[in-house]
């Protein structure tokens, strides 16, 4: 089973091809746009493979929640590919993404939302699948519900990016993986067995998850809240 799978829902950008259970992944320069280093990397990382769309069983990208620019990109390229070869896609959430590199158990994904909101979501892990507890949210970090009971990993950048959050998670005693971060390797390892079930939207039906529509706080607001314009 070939499937490519592109990730470029934060500064981390990533794209990998997985080959019946074997991982090749490049990311992207640092300090430079997904939009300019996505594709010419998409094709250093078929050439080395050796392989080229065409034979590919399915293409698999991470949906977000995450940078609306940054989703867009990975959603496009995933989606302009899908529709050249008639291959399905698979979209996959930045925070599982996140959450399978924690391991099995319990995990809270937290990531930046900017803004001074947080996107959060609960998963178990188990057997290389995360299983979503409720709902993907997004809201400030004081007022993010904590798990009430032990054994909870929190993975992602958002408690370096708020003090009273890392502190919160720390007060309630769940360990902290703050170097996770979205990979496509991970979103790869999600989508396979999917591909595997037959699972797989149409190219045209593919969308960036942004959970929350708003881009930017306004003028009004940046003032209201002590910043400037």
């Amino acid at each position: 089973m070939l499937i490519l799978a592109l990730e470029t829902s934060t500064e981390l950008g990533s794209c990998a091809l997985w080959r019946d259970g074997a991982v090749l992944e490049r990311r992207c320069p640092a300090g430079r746009s997904h939009s300019e280093t996505l594709l010419p990397l998409i094709r250093e990382l078929l050439g080395e493979a050796g392989v080229s769309v065409a034979v590919l069983d399915a293409i698999a990208f991470g949906a977000g929640p995450g940078a609306f620019t940054g989703l867009r990109v990975a959603c496009g390229a995933a989606q302009g590919l899908a529709v050249a070869v008639g291959r399905p896609l698979l979209p996959v959430t930045s925070l599982e993404a996140m959450a399978l590199q924690a391991g099995d158990g319990e995990v809270l994904a937290l990531l930046d939302a900017r803004m001074g909101e947080v996107y959060a979501g609960r998963y178990r892990v188990a057997a290389g699948d995360c299983h979503l507890q409720g709902e993907i949210g997004v809201l400030p970090p004081a007022e993010l519900p904590l798990p009430d009971t032990g054994g909870w990993r929190a993975c992602g950048n958002a408690p370096a990016a708020y003090p009273l959050l890392r502190e919160r998670l720390q007060a309630t005693g769940i360990a902290l993986l703050p170097d996770i971060l979205p990979t496509a390797a991970a979103v790869a390892a999600l989508a396979a067995p999917r591909v595997a079930r037959g699972e797989g939207i149409d190219a045209a039906l593919a969308a960036p998850l942004y959970v929350r529509d708003k881009v930017a706080k306004t003028v009004a607001e940046r003032l209201g809240e002590g910043g400037r314009a």
